[in-house]
Formats: structure tokens, sequence, C-alpha cells
């Protein structure tokens, strides 16, 4: 098993604009950039020391031994199917719900998944070796490969199945994407005061923190945990028929429902 290998791009978007230089910082070199938007794979080139941009899917006489689709999940299978490889090519995505057979699609036999289980935006640095990776191939020699590269990358790499995978991808959403959403309905009522944002960054770092060391369950606080009727009621009342009234009677519901014992 090499130490290090070159590798090609399918996709420069949020995940491969991170995970291609954190990569190359690790000692692999990433050879090709494929994007169905030009200035993309551009932009992520110009991140990396000597990648090359490739305008098709044939890959047939590439200089790449690892091939990382990053892209859409609705679009994986599609590339899947286009995709053409040289022999003895290792394909893997990066998606955390799609299944590692939807790559029984190429022709190669060595397929596997690289998920990192994080939220990635161009405009913000990351850490990479903080980055939980998630990893799954079709064979052990497979694994072994994307383990290696992984390894190389995060201090935290885990060996999890495609069912598994889409589990902590559903986690994910509800703790990253569902947690965001709230923020901006929090920042939109601040604004009908006047009020900033910025009032409520104390208490969100402070109810993560809480979440980190006492468990989510037993941080929970709030009128809803209390069946504090009265308090709800007069939020409801606030908010009157909006959908952030719909979201708060919903989770105040549940949260009534999960805590009505304690």
């Amino acid at each position: 098993m090499a130490d290090t290998y070159d590798i090609s791009f399918i996709g420069s978007g949020n995940v491969a604009w991170h995970l291609a230089p954190a990569l190359e910082n690790a000692g692999h070199r990433v050879r090709e950039v494929y994007s169905r938007n030009p200035h993309n794979a551009e932009a992520l080139i110009g991140r990396l020391y000597s990648a090359e941009p490739n305008e098709t899917l044939d890959f047939t006489d590439s200089p790449s031994s690892v091939y990382i689709i990053s892209i859409n999940d609705d679009a994986i299978q599609q590339i899947a199917r286009e995709i053409v490889l040289p022999d003895d090519a290792v394909i893997l995505h990066t998606s955390g719900s799609t299944a590692l057979d939807v790559l029984s699609y190429t022709a190669s036999d060595n397929i596997g998944v690289l998920y990192p289980l994080q939220t990635f935006s161009k405009k913000r640095k990351m850490d990479m070796a903080q980055v939980p990776l998630l990893i799954e191939a079709g064979n052990k020699d497979t694994l072994k490969i994307i383990g290696h590269m992984a390894r190389s990358v995060s201090k935290n790499v885990y060996e999890v199945k495609s069912k598994d995978r889409m589990i902590a991808h559903i986690s994910a959403v509800f703790v990253c994407n569902f947690t965001n959403y709230l923020y901006s309905v929090g920042d939109d009522l601040l604004q009908t005061c006047g009020l900033d944002f910025d009032i409520l960054k104390p208490l969100i770092a402070e109810t993560v923190h809480k979440a980190f060391e006492l468990g989510p369950y037993a941080a929970q606080t709030g009128p809803a945990k209390r069946a504090d009727m009265k308090i709800l009621d007069q939020h409801m009342d606030f908010l009157g028929d909006t959908s952030s009234a719909q979201v708060y009677k919903l989770i105040s519901q549940l949260i009534l429902n999960e805590h009505q014992a304690d």
C-alpha cells in the first residue's frame, strides 16, 4: 500500500474546497479537478499545488489512482454511470446519506465512501484534523487505502456502514441545519424590536457547553421543560398565525412529552 496517492476530484463544492487541500497538506497529490462549472474548478485549483482541470469525465489517461466524487447527492448516480476510469482505480464519494452501492454503476470494483461529518463553507477555515471522517469500502484492500488517506488527514476516523452513516447524517441535520434555522428565526424576531443577534451569542455558547458537559437531555431548560403553560400560551399569542408559531408549538409539545415525568 502506497504512503501517498494521486487523486482526482469530481466536484468543486464546499467539501472539496476543504478536503482537497487537506489531502495535499498530508502529502497526497491532487492531480485533476472536474466540475460542470469550470469557474468553480479553477477556483479550487487555485488552492492546490499543481492540479489541472479535466473538462470531461473520461479519466482513461489520468495519472490518478483515487477518484473522489464530491458533488450534490442527487447527481452521484449519474456521475457513476458516466465516469470512465483507468484499470484498478479506487472511486469514492463523500455523501452522508448515499449508499456505497451507488458506485456499483462504475466499472471499478474498488468503491468506497469518505464522509466528513461537518458543516463546510468556503469562507470559513476548517481544522480538518478535528473533523470526524466516516469511511466504508466494498473490499478490504480499498478500505485500507481509504482508511490510510482518512487517518493522514483526521484524528477521528470511523468505519461505518451505509445505514448507520445515514443515521449519523440525519443526526447532523437535526443538530446543525435545523438548529441554524432556529438561529435565523431568533434573529428575525430580534430585528422586529431593534435588537442584534449578538445578544443571543452568550446563550448559544452556554447551551452548547452544557450539552457537551451534561448531555442534551439533562441540559434541557425553558418553559416547555417546566411545563409553564402560561408562558407558552403568551408566546403562542404573540407569534400568532405564523410558521414560527407552528415550529414553536411542535417543539414545545415534544419537549413537554419527553420531560413530563421529570
